[in-house]
């Protein structure tokens, strides 16, 4: 390969978006998705990919890929294929902690193979959930390694993480650029990637239960652990459980006030539910009115509620009258939920998204950073990462968890939607994976049959399926893809491959330029997500391949599987998924993952020399 190459206007240009897409996604000021909107329509603008081309993101197999995954684990979740899970592992684990963190690792690691990874994790929080409550192991033991566990086992298919997606798209489109001579870049089978996966998966499972669980903090009552008894909000939010019932009198200052305006009193406890003429209602909205005969469900403090309800002509009672069924444990209850960075409820207030008239939820605190929010929740703005701390009607809740904006951490009672349905979801699944075994259909086909074979069948609805596609992903995704073709097509990569390689001393190691490949696409994960940092990476490592005669299926792997080894931020959105319930610190993730991302590296580059051997 020419390692001479001029810099031109066209490769300028690309590498100048390449900049703006890092910077933009490093500083966050504007969404990941309306930046990758802007990459698109300015390459669009600058003729830099062919116009007819541009939006060939959008149909790529790899978006289709990913949409399949979302839909078919979503069909699997119906059956209630993770409760059954649960209930297995407690039998095998016998109770002994090191057996159950491994098994419930490796039950993680094997799902994460044929499910995006944050979807994963969503199932098994209340897995995690369900195991800590029976066993008292805490989460900050727990969630850790299931991270770990999710995100290496994504490495055993091509379809278990969104590098992984996009790397045949990117090898096809390769070719188009290749020196002549070169020989094209084929596609990787669904299961090609399955040994090293396997390494990955057994380098997770062996650090935490040699290593890796006695850098795990021995947490005490402070823990974050979900399904415990009222007394463990009182303990961890400072939210009492009992609820008190206030009844407003003639001469009281509330009559004709709104509920927001009441919880705005100084000294006012936590209302959770509203009566007016005989109506009751759980989670009220903050507009509605409160009128003489009104009966206000208050939870807090006994003294306060007392001082409160003389300070306002409110008559009290600690029996239940108006709200004894509303306010029944199997009916209604305190949950705990965490915002992946994929929800619709960062940025906004509970008064802006309407929680308690839309939803149905009462937001009662807000745990971030290891910092309990309690004063003014309501006008709070939600960040990503954060715990809600919820009051609401068990139904009401799981309604409110399909819309993926948060995943439900406490395991609260709730029927399985659709659990005689089970057999036929696990064989038509079974069926879509036998079919991307075979070289004559390719894997998104396969995947799309399992999709409508599970819509046929009534395992999964059609508007189940929409609602569980992460749109934003999808857009993120189809909207980047052309600045990969941008970068190859222009010969920028070529151009930075040249003169990376120009840098390097004579008979530089293959092994070890891989290593620094790797460690590059890393760092650059980190600061871009895991697509960015796989669209703009692969290039660059085909022609750094090319240059210095190595495999460039090779290297280009390399790049996909670096794309995941953020084990040490929460920009990664498993690791910001766990944070919360689990109280972790940025120096925790780092002390944890610091060493398993190095490990990750170097028997990603072992085993891939073992299978690409010249």
């Amino acid at each position: 390969m020419d390692t001479a190459l001029t810099l031109t206007t066209d490769m300028e240009l690309v590498l100048g978006l390449v900049v703006f897409t890092m910077v933009m996604f490093l500083f966050e000021r504007i969404r990941a998705d309306v930046v990758a909107l802007v990459v698109l329509v300015i390459l669009g603008l600058t003729g830099l990919v062919p116009r007819e081309d541009l939006f060939g993101g959008f149909s790529g197999s790899a978006v289709m890929s990913i949409i399949a995954t979302m839909i078919l684990g979503a069909g699997l979740d119906r059956t209630g294929a993770l409760n059954r899970l649960a209930s297995w592992l407690l039998r095998r684990a016998h109770g002994v902690e090191s057996r159950l963190l491994l098994y419930t690792t490796a039950a993680a690691g094997m799902t994460s193979s044929i499910m995006q990874n944050p979807s994963v994790m969503s199932l098994f929080l209340p897995v995690a959930s369900r195991l800590s409550s029976r066993t008292g192991l805490t989460l900050s033991r727990m969630l850790l390694p299931l991270a770990a566990a999710i995100v290496m086992g994504g490495a055993l298919t091509m379809v278990g993480n969104s590098p992984l997606i996009l790397l045949n798209d990117l090898l096809v489109a390769a070719n188009a650029n290749l020196p002549s001579g070169a020989a094209s870049l084929e596609p990787l089978n669904m299961f090609a990637p399955m040994p090293i996966g396997l390494a990955l998966l057994a380098l997770s499972l062996a650090y935490f239960h040699f290593f890796g669980s006695k850098l795990l903090r021995e947490d005490g009552g402070d823990a974050v652990t979900p399904a415990r008894t009222q007394s463990y909000f009182a303990r961890a939010y400072g939210i009492e459980g009992d609820v008190h019932e206030l009844t407003v009198g003639v001469d009281s200052p509330l009559v004709g006030m709104s509920l927001g305006d009441a919880e705005a009193l100084h000294g006012a406890p936590l209302f959770l539910a509203l009566q007016t003429a005989n109506e009751s209602r759980l989670s009220p909205p903050a507009d509605a009115r409160i009128w003489v005969g009104s009966v206000l469900g208050a939870m807090g403090p006994k003294q306060l509620v007392t001082d409160f309800a003389q300070n306002n002509f409110l008559r009290m009672s600690s029996r239940l009258r108006a709200f004894g069924d509303l306010f029944n444990p199997s009916r209604a209850g305190i949950s705990e939920a965490v915002v992946p960075p994929t929800s619709g409820f960062i940025g906004k207030t509970q008064a802006q998204l309407r929680l308690r008239k839309q939803h149905g939820l009462s937001l009662l605190a807000i745990n971030r950073d290891k910092q309990v929010l309690r004063e003014d929740v309501r006008n709070t703005a939600i960040r990503a990462g954060d715990m809600l701390v919820l009051h609401s009607i068990w139904t009401d809740l799981a309604q409110a968890a399909k819309g993926k904006d948060f995943v439900v951490v406490t395991d609260y009672p709730k029927d399985e939607q659709r659990p005689h349905k089970f057999k036929i979801a696990m064989a038509i699944f079974a069926a879509s994976m036998l079919l991307a075994l075979s070289s004559k259909i390719p894997v998104p086909i396969a995947l799309m049959t399992g999709v409508a074979g599970m819509l046929v069948a009534g395992v999964i609805h059609v508007d189940e399926a929409y609602a569980a596609i992460s749109w934003k992903t999808v857009f993120l995704m189809a909207c980047l893809i052309p600045l990969g073709w941008a970068m190859d097509s222009s010969g920028a990569a070529a151009w930075l491959a040249g003169h990376t390689l120009e840098q390097l001393p004579e008979g530089f190691p293959l092994w070890l330029l891989q290593f620094l490949i790797g460690l590059l696409t890393t760092l650059f994960s980190l600061a871009i997500s895991h697509i960015g940092a796989t669209i703009i990476m692969v290039p660059i490592a085909i022609n750094v391949a090319l240059a210095a005669g190595g495999d460039p299926v090779a290297f280009a792997l390399i790049v996909a599987l670096s794309a995941s080894n953020n084990l040490m931020t929460a920009s990664n959105p498993v690791m910001s998924m766990v944070t919360g319930p689990a109280n972790y610190a940025g120096r925790d993730l780092w002390r944890v993952g610091g060493p398993l991302s190095l490990a990750y590296l170097v028997v990603i580059v072992i085993a891939i020399n073992l299978l690409y051997q010249p």
